[in-house]
């Protein structure tokens, strides 16, 4: 495949196993790599990962009509899947699966998974069956796929962790691999959120990234941690954020409360935070 080579669009799940079923035939193994499309560099890295760790590389487009809540960007996400498609030229994908609503969700589908408290904390609170729509959607695709192993990005390390523990829990037979946030050179993850953002909301932005970075600073000298959000939520809404969602420090596995260094007994942590800018909400996180 050459880097002009568009990959293949497949839009059903019988299609999309026959291409399965060939490669395995062939002794290939298989990197999938879900997207909702509106695709930026941060989605091109995972290809990437894919693309050294399998000799065969799935894209899935599909905005995911159970994830977003009632008053929430299903009508408005950007879409467009010519542009996505020549990117994914570029990362070398075979084949990018594009089903519709339909055959994701069949007239009759009313199975939905729920991974109890690790998705119901923070993005799970602020946005009340964020994480049932993705854990379900998700289970498809792996099910749909069966690739050898999955990416996601860090940026949304909550989800990350709610894939892992949903695949863990009901034992289907891919690895997750989590890849590192993509970054601007001012510090803003990158998103296809940003695209909402105006040109002084953009100066703003990346001020959510060094907040995280502050309150990590504290952690790691086993500082005060509640001064430290309260002072980072007070930077934010100074800087023009309109609301903070949280700030908070977690066990990276559990999701448990940090109140100190201590609270992690070794184990790795995780600086998270959410905070709305505009028409964007902004979610970020940085590792202790």
């Amino acid at each position: 495949m050459t880097a002009d080579t568009q990959p293949e669009i497949v839009r059903t799940v019988d299609d999309l196993r026959s291409h399965i079923t060939r490669w395995r035939a062939g002794g290939d193994t298989i990197g999938l790599v879900p997207t909702m499309g509106a695709l930026h560099e941060g989605h091109l890295s995972l290809v990437r990962a894919a693309r050294a760790q399998a000799s065969k590389v799935v894209a899935t487009l599909f905005v995911n009509p159970t994830q977003f809540g009632k008053n929430e960007d299903l009508g408005t996400y950007p879409r467009d899947e010519v542009r996505d498609r020549g990117m994914l030229a570029q990362g070398h994908v075979d084949v990018l699966f594009a089903p519709g609503v339909e055959q994701m969700y069949g007239p009759d589908d009313s199975t939905r998974i729920d991974v109890g408290e690790l998705g119901a904390c923070l993005d799970g609170e602020f946005r009340p069956g964020f994480f049932v729509g993705v854990a379900t959607v998700v289970a498809k695709l792996l099910l749909q796929s069966l690739p050898d192993v999955a990416f996601f990005g860090e940026k949304d390390f909550q989800q990350l962790q709610v894939i892992r523990r949903m695949v863990s829990d009901l034992h289907i037979p891919v690895e997750i691999c989590g890849v590192p946030t993509l970054r601007e050179a001012d510090g803003l993850a990158l998103s296809s959120r940003n695209a909402y953002l105006t040109p002084e909301e953009r100066r703003v932005a990346p001020t959510l990234y060094r907040v995280l970075n502050s309150i990590a600073d504290v952690a790691g000298a086993d500082g005060d941690l509640f001064k430290a959000v309260d002072e980072g939520t007070s930077e934010l809404l100074s800087a023009g954020f309109a609301s903070v969602d949280y700030l908070t420090v977690r066990n990276a596995a559990t999701f448990q409360p940090v109140t100190t260094r201590r609270d992690l007994d070794g184990q790795p942590g995780r600086v998270l935070g959410a905070a709305k800018l505009g028409r964007a909400r902004l979610i970020d996180n940085v590792g202790l």
